[in-house]
């Protein structure tokens, strides 16, 4: 996945309340979509396709245009932007644009490696 440039906000905690969706068992995709967005349409279906070949793992798409606070607070600039969570809800890896399934597989797999107990 190409990264943005946003490396300060990795790390962050997400959970349900801001995502407005339960976390996957052992990661979670989350995806900022808006309505018009063709790439947001394309970047759905890897998503769901990915997370439904691994058990555990949660895709969870927002509105960037309704979930404008939390938006701002990830310094989403534009969709869609991707936001792999290992199981804790930490941020450990970023992307904007369309991202090509090798490379959601290969970020998810980060995600599942990281130790539950990691600060």
């Amino acid at each position: 996945m190409v990264r943005d440039g946003a490396e300060e906000r990795y790390g962050r905690v997400l959970g349900p309340g801001d995502l407005g969706a339960e976390l996957g068992e052992r990661a979670t995709l989350v995806q900022f979509s808006t309505a018009f967005c063709q790439p947001c349409r394309a970047t759905r279906r890897v998503l769901a396709d990915v997370a439904g070949m691994v058990g555990g793992v949660a895709h969870v798409e927002i509105d960037a245009e309704r979930e404008l606070s939390l938006v701002r607070a990830l310094g989403v600039t534009a969709t869609p932007t991707v936001l792999v969570l290992d199981a804790a809800g930490r941020v450990v890896r970023r992307a904007a644009g369309q991202p090509r399934r090798a490379d959601v597989i290969a970020a998810l797999g980060q995600a599942l490696e990281t130790p539950a107990d990691r600060p």
